[in-house]
């Protein structure tokens, strides 16, 4: 089949050539072109684009369309430069990154169903989500990448009677695009009509199947049921969580690396910790009881946290089960056992340190996030009691979200500390009862 509109003069001289191409006129300059086909072809009677002029080469619409797709502050995410640095990462952590990298280029290049992008702040979401949008934009797909709270105010403007738009036609443009990216699910003000205008445009989506990127940092748990129930369909959704730390404070990261001890805790979670292995009826209640109580303080940390009970009861698996779900939200955690801040915090005051006393003090004392494990194991020195209170009595004040593990009796502890300890405004306790796990395993 020959395509219409092909000139007869074989003549290529500058004059003759195609002014968008630069090669043999075929389209006369129009870009498209109509194939000379039978009138039952179904590319009868309709322009297909110029195959001298493929739409990966034509920059002019690449860059209209990145302009109408928001990503025009966005033109360097590319997979190319998604960095993946291993000196700051736990294996873990690196591999959650590798397989959204690997997750977010498949989609990339074949844009079916959706793509769940979830972890904390500065963890790469956004770079993938972009990188996703770039390389549909390469392809000469029309993308819309939007922030699910400046949708919301676009949407409410739309009521306005400057408008250029009604809100209609706004609303249809966005929930008809080929490739929707939603940016920061989660983090929208959850007014009611916010929540049905969201829902209303994701249900849209989801039932025609149209290709979207969601990223969040919030806990699924959190959005309306309506939407997490979308977002929860494994037939459509590709879900991929990153568990990295914010790679914008990478160099902090490395020099906290000895101070908090989390990382070596990874296999420490809600989910396996135990309840069932050797334990009877009440035992098992109250371990149920203690697991539910450090979900519930995890989720919505206020205040003080106190686990007590024996060696290998669980204390420190639920202590870090929380520091892990907090450090997943984007919250900055620092894990520690009292006897080690301790050591670290006589290390300063050496004049080779490499960070001061004063700097490292005022780290732990006004930390984000602290879990304080073993209180009760150090040295109890006059400067070591002193140090301590003085930090916890800080973060009593200040109510800073603060988790506490000792295997001591609360009046074995420093007095200070323990009239802290026992205000119930500020402190939850949860006493383990059950036996430790290695004494557990020995039952018959």
């Amino acid at each position: 089949m020959s395509v219409g509109n092909i000139p007869d003069s074989s003549n290529t001289d500058d004059s003759s050539r195609c002014p968008i191409c630069g090669g043999e006129p075929i389209c006369q300059g129009l870009g498209v072109v109509r194939y000379d086909v039978p009138v039952d072809d179904p590319r009868f009677g309709r322009l297909f684009r110029c195959p001298n002029n493929p739409v990966e080469k034509d920059t002019e619409r690449k860059d209209r369309l990145r302009r109408l797709s928001n990503l025009d502050a966005y033109t360097d995410k590319t997979f190319d430069n998604f960095a993946i640095d291993p000196a700051v990462l736990t294996p873990s952590e690196s591999h959650s990154l590798h397989m959204a990298l690997r997750v977010a280029r498949g989609f990339a290049d074949e844009p079916d169903g959706w793509l769940l992008l979830e972890g904390g702040y500065g963890c790469g979401k956004t770079h993938l989500a972009a990188a996703i949008g770039n390389a549909r934009i390469g392809q000469g797909d029309m993308v819309l990448f939007i922030t699910v709270p400046d949708l919301l105010d676009y949407l409410r403007s739309t009521y306005g009677p400057s408008s250029e738009t009604g809100y209609d036609e706004t609303f249809d443009r966005v929930r008809n695009v080929p490739l929707l990216i939603l940016d920061d699910l989660g983090a929208e003000n959850a007014s009611a009509w916010a929540q049905e205008k969201l829902f209303q445009l994701l249900n849209y989506r989801y039932s025609r199947r149209l290709p979207t990127v969601v990223t969040t940092n919030v806990e699924l748990d959190t959005l309306d049921p309506r939407v997490r129930s979308r977002l929860l369909d494994q037939s459509l959704i590709h879900r991929v969580k990153i568990t990295a730390p914010d790679y914008r404070s990478s160099i902090q990261n490395r020099r906290d690396q000895l101070l908090s001890t989390l990382n070596l805790y990874q296999d420490q979670t809600f989910e396996t910790f135990d309840t069932r292995k050797k334990v009877t009826p009440e035992e098992r209640r109250n371990l149920e009881l203690a697991l539910e109580i450090a979900a519930s303080y995890a989720r919505n940390p206020q205040d003080w946290l106190v686990l007590m009970g024996p060696y290998g009861s669980g204390k420190t698996h639920l202590a870090a089960a929380i520091a892990h779900y907090q450090q997943q939200r984007g919250t900055e955690v620092m894990f520690i056992t009292v006897p080690d801040l301790l050591d670290y915090l006589r290390l300063a005051y050496n004049p080779n340190a490499p960070v001061s006393f004063d700097h490292r003090f005022q780290q732990v004392r006004t930390a984000a996030f602290l879990v304080l494990d073993d209180l009760g194991t150090e040295n109890s020195s006059a400067w070591a009691k002193e140090k301590l209170f003085q930090i916890m009595d800080y973060r009593y004040v200040a109510r800073r979200p603060t988790v506490i593990t000792t295997a001591k009796r609360l009046e074995d502890i420093d007095g200070r500390i323990r009239s802290r300890l026992i205000d119930e405004r500020r402190c939850t306790t949860v006493a383990i009862t059950a036996p430790g796990y290695p004494l557990r395993m020995k039952r018959e």
